[in-house]
């Protein structure tokens, strides 16, 4: 099965919002945001969209609270089935000054345990949304963009065909990609916007941990050297990038002591 897919995140396309009209949304078969987005311009779109709008929460997103968005659907913490597609929802960035919708990589895979019983039930799921990227994927290694590993081993666990996330801009620098591949998923930073195709076989396979001998997928040993090797990455860079900032402000330092001489 192809589906046409608008993916959308952090800033309001003009494009749509603007200078709307109604035939840029013509073929569109599923529109998800991965958050920080008004309220207001999700209902907008569900408003002449004639097919669902899925959305996860930003961490900016603390307004849905009293004004969610009208005409949506919130998927954050389910499994959202739409033409046999399994869509799994998980908002939210790391924690940095406690605001609403963060969560430290504890408390996000807490979240991730409690859909263990769902994710049986369902066979695995298709397709991953988040608001934030996952650990060593497209992620910062500032606090506020660093990745939840959780979502790193879902990725290695359940192989699902596609992960949409937002978070992290495409104007932040030239490392920052639209698009990538971990393993056999297909990556996508919904930014702004972004159409694309996506192929989900009619019968979707069963995915996951529960499933043993499934074709195509790592089995235990190896999903185990992939999340020690992807974190391990993710450290070794991080280490040497704290290093480097504690080296400037050493020398900041001195010079200061020279000044004040």
């Amino acid at each position: 099965m192809k589906m046409r897919i608008l993916a959308i995140a952090d800033v309001e396309s003009k494009y749509y919002w603007d200078y709307f009209e109604k035939t840029k949304l013509e073929g569109i078969d599923l529109i998800i945001s991965c958050g920080d987005l008004a309220p207001q311009y999700l209902s907008f779109l569900a408003t002449y969209a004639k097919v669902p709008v899925l959305y996860v929460h930003g961490n900016h997103d603390g307004c849905y609270d009293d004004t969610p968005p009208e005409g949506c659907e919130c998927i954050d913490d389910q499994i959202y089935v739409y033409r046999g597609v399994r869509i799994l929802g998980l908002g939210g960035s790391m924690k940095y000054n406690y605001g609403p919708y963060q969560y430290s990589d504890a408390e996000m895979k807490r979240r991730i345990l409690k859909l263990k019983l769902k994710l049986q039930r369902k066979k695995g799921f298709d397709i991953l949304v988040s608001h934030s990227p996952a650990l060593g994927i497209n992620d910062g290694d500032d606090i506020p963009h660093r990745g939840f590993i959780g979502l790193t081993e879902l990725l290695i666990d359940y192989s699902p065909t596609l992960f949409l996330h937002g978070h992290v801009h495409l104007n932040y620098g030239r490392g920052v990609k639209r698009e990538e591949t971990y393993m056999d998923t297909r990556v996508i930073n919904a930014y702004e916007r972004y159409v694309f195709d996506v192929e989900i076989p009619d019968d979707p396979p069963k995915r996951g941990l529960f499933f043993k001998n499934q074709e195509g997928q790592p089995n235990r040993k190896d999903r185990k050297q992939e999340k020690h090797k992807i974190t391990t990455k993710v450290l070794e860079r991080r280490a040497a990038k704290d290093a480097a900032e504690r080296e400037e402000f050493e020398k900041a330092a001195a010079r200061q002591r020279r000044d004040n001489q």
